[in-house]
């Protein structure tokens, strides 16, 4: 009889420097510069390529501890490996709860391709659609990290070359000399700082990386540069098509209105089918498809440890993927999509979230010469104490904002929401690890 494979040891370690930069550009890429672009534009006005730059400065720095932390090895568990190693064995407990909900942002990203497929097949229901891609990712994730590496590259091509082609016709078309008029911060400070802070899950997502680093060739050394310059890279690009989302009709007409309504304005019918297609829809079935891959390791990892049963995080054995934790997240985007979640509510319950953790991560900087001297010495990132601590404390000042500005605009249910499921994840947490079950296992990976 063949063993059954459940270990983070067992995953396939394929992923080079272009496989991962495929993944991150692909996960930031997405729902967020399509969809959430207007509704910034309602919070801020013309302001808000401003706010596309204060945010993608929000995350570089909100993320830098935790690119130090991974130039010193593989974190077999991703961000629940960095939690466990340098922060705490039981807050891992917790964060593995908060980070199961965090994913009902697979449900916005089915939802928002929906909404950009529903002009070509205006016969099909929205909800219908949404479910139908989120199936046929499942599948695709179903057949291994080979099969995704190998798609994510191509549409990570595709995306790029549309949305490059939108600039490039856009700015043309945008009036320079009247772009700063009345609509300018319109919501004033306040609004450009919670737009700013709800984009970051624009301009965020090269952390998913992270997550990967079991399957990765090389993550001392590929991650921490493929997570810096493919935000900046993308943060660049999201510059140019911000001023041309804003800038071509009065703020009225695109406020809280997806990209494509200022897209048709100015393509050609050509091109503009080309926008849809090769930028919004493999925008987000790129950032679906790295999200859905990524994020069953972490688990794997915490079944590994005892948070969670061990045999749900069992490997196919042709494809190594843990296909029982792919299909609980399948269930986790399906659910909201069912109940019918608005994409402005699941942004902010994720990204909210999203904070809270984070500063799970970045906490963990400030122990790294303690639990790893001779490696953090040899880090190419390495910095002095006097600066490992100020990123920490730049990064958590950044994030607890962020958590305050998105939670303080959610609806009262859903922020009361928010709070049970940080609460019941520290309860858990308690719980689980008193009772005996729970034994933290080595998933950190440096050379001696």
């Amino acid at each position: 009889m063949s063993e059954t494979l459940t270990s983070t040891k067992d995953l396939k370690r394929t992923l080079g420097f272009w496989d991962l930069m495929g993944a991150s550009v692909g996960q930031i890429i997405g729902a967020g510069i399509m969809s959430l672009t207007g509704v910034a534009i309602g919070m801020t006005g013309r302001s808000v390529p401003i706010a596309f730059i204060v945010s993608a400065i929000m995350v570089v720095v909100s993320w830098y501890p935790a690119t130090l932390i991974n130039s010193i090895g593989r974190f077999r568990g991703g961000q629940y490996s960095i939690i466990g190693s340098l922060v705490s064995e039981k807050l891992t407990g917790a964060w593995t709860i908060i980070f199961i909900l965090r994913n009902v942002s697979l449900s916005m990203y089915c939802l928002s391709f929906a909404d950009y497929a529903l002009p070509f097949l205006p016969m099909l229901p929205r909800k219908s659609i949404a479910i139908g891609i989120l199936v046929l990712m499942y599948v695709l994730n179903y057949l291994g990290i080979d099969a995704f590496a190998k798609l994510q590259n191509v549409i990570v091509f595709a995306l790029v070359l549309a949305l490059t082609l939108f600039s490039i016709y856009g700015l043309r078309k945008v009036n320079m000399g009247s772009y700063m008029d009345d609509t300018w911060m319109m919501g004033g400070w306040l609004g450009l700082a919670r737009s700013a802070a709800q984009l970051t899950f624009a301009t965020g997502g090269a952390n998913v990386i992270i997550n990967l680093s079991g399957e990765a060739k090389n993550p001392a050394r590929d991650i921490p540069w493929v997570m810096i310059t493919s935000t900046i890279g993308v943060a660049v690009l999201y510059a140019f098509m911000a001023t041309i989302a804003a800038g071509v009709l009065p703020t009225h007409e695109v406020a809280n209105q997806p990209l494509t309504k200022v897209a048709q304005t100015f393509l050609p019918r050509g091109l503009y089918v080309f926008f849809i297609i090769g930028g919004a829809w493999m925008a987000l079935i790129s950032t679906l498809n790295s999200q859905l891959a990524s994020c069953t390791k972490p688990l794997m990892q915490a079944c590994n440890d005892g948070w969670l049963p061990n045999k749900i995080a069992r490997l196919h054995k042709k494809y190594r993927t843990p296909v029982i934790l792919l299909t609980i997240f399948f269930m986790v985007g399906l659910l909201p999509i069912v109940f019918n979640f608005s994409i402005s509510v699941l942004s902010r319950i994720t990204s909210t979230l999203g904070s809270v953790t984070s500063m799970f991560i970045a906490a963990g900087l400030l122990n790294i010469k303690k639990r790893y001297p001779k490696q953090w010495a040899k880090s190419v990132l390495h910095c002095s104490d006097g600066m490992r601590t100020f990123w920490v404390v730049v990064a958590c000042l950044i994030l607890l904002m962020q958590a305050i500005l998105l939670g303080s605009s959610l609806p009262l249910p859903m922020l009361i929401g928010n709070i049970v499921v940080v609460v019941v994840g520290f309860i858990f947490a308690e719980v689980r690890f008193k009772s005996g079950n729970v034994h933290i296992e080595n998933s950190v990976e440096v050379e001696e």
